[in-house]
């Protein structure tokens, strides 16, 4: 399935999926078929987040509805609307957490080469992740920034998770169950913040907090079948995905998903050594290799250093994930 999650001018927040160029609202969809169906559940939520929640009877009655509709798309119905006239939000508007890993080696090791730094053999060692702002996620469309965030302001082209059930201490064997989908993610970085503040050792916090980017779909393991890999026998899935960014039409990023070093079943593995994954928690890879101007400049690749300016369109695209598009809006305070 394709999810998303959508505002449609009367209601906030929706939850729907994508077939042709229509978006099905699902709960509404569930109403209209229920006397028709012998569904596991009574009731649908409205939104992706209540989804989740109910684990495998709700993706089922989804994967359920999705079939009979494709079957007999009738765009006549009230719960079957065009998608050009709806606005896209993030998949999951409200996660729980959001986590970002370190995955890529090319990206870990170019930047730090061009810093002047050897590789890290941590690197090898444990998936690496750390804690971001999961109340200033958007999706696609505007990023507010102010002044401060304008500091070589900058992107991170990544491929994230989104839980779909609880679990805690998981192996990696397991670890590719409890995945709800997949969409795109956009780390913004505000690097002249990071740099100050990660003088400290601590990691990065204001240079990051102030949006991360998702969507604009939920893309759920089934629809990636075909893509999927088996790596050097690692844990867990990786999938032959190319990953592409664009900065005002220019084509700046060439990556692939099946390039992480660490599988998010890995991640996972280490994510949740001794806490709980919520459904609806966020894991991003980390930014694929070249899929960022604080990597690219360094590497030389323009004339002039690249940063992102007010009215600057990003566009992060994956294969089968479809194509997250932002403007830069910059915020008066």
């Amino acid at each position: 399935m394709i999810l998303v999650s959508f505002s449609d001018g009367f209601s906030s927040h929706r939850l729907g999926f994508v077939i042709d160029s229509y978006v099905v609202d699902l709960q509404s969809a569930f109403e209209d078929l229920k006397h028709s169906f012998d569904f596991s559940i009574a009731y649908f939520p409205s939104t992706m987040l209540e989804f989740l929640r109910l684990g495998s009877a709700g993706m089922n009655t989804a994967h359920t509805i999705v079939e009979h509709i494709q079957e007999s798309l009738d765009s006549s119905k009230s719960y079957i609307r065009s998608l050009s006239n709806l606005t896209l939000l993030s998949p999951i508007p409200n996660p729980p957490s959001m986590r970002d890993g370190y995955a890529f080696r090319q990206h870990v090791e170019t930047a730090r080469r061009n810093r002047g730094l050897e590789m890290i053999p941590e690197f090898d060692e444990i998936p690496i992740f750390y804690f971001t702002n999961h109340q200033a996620v958007t999706g696609p469309g505007e990023v507010n920034v102010q002044k401060m965030h304008l500091g070589n302001l900058d992107f991170e082209l990544e491929c994230a998770i989104v839980i779909g059930k609880e679990g805690r201490n998981i192996s990696a064997e397991d670890a590719d169950d409890y995945i709800a989908g997949y969409t795109i993610m956009n780390d913004w970085s505000a690097r002249v913040l990071q740099m100050h503040e990660m003088k400290l050792n601590l990691g990065p916090a204001k240079g990051k907090d102030f949006a991360t980017s998702l969507g604009p779909y939920l893309v759920t393991k089934d629809e990636l079948e075909l893509y999927k890999v088996n790596k050097d026998g690692q844990p867990g899935d990786f999938y032959n995905l190319t990953m592409k960014a664009f900065v005002n039409g220019q084509h700046v990023s060439t990556g692939n998903v099946t390039d992480m070093t660490w599988s998010f079943a890995q991640i996972i593995e280490r994510a949740s050594y001794g806490v709980t994954l919520y459904p609806g928690d966020v894991i991003g890879s980390g930014t694929c290799g070249t899929g960022c101007f604080l990597e690219l400049n360094g590497s030389k690749v323009f004339e002039q250093p690249w940063w992102l300016k007010p009215g600057d369109v990003v566009e992060c695209e994956i294969e089968m994930l479809g194509k997250l598009t932002n403007v830069i809006k910059y915020v008066e305070v």
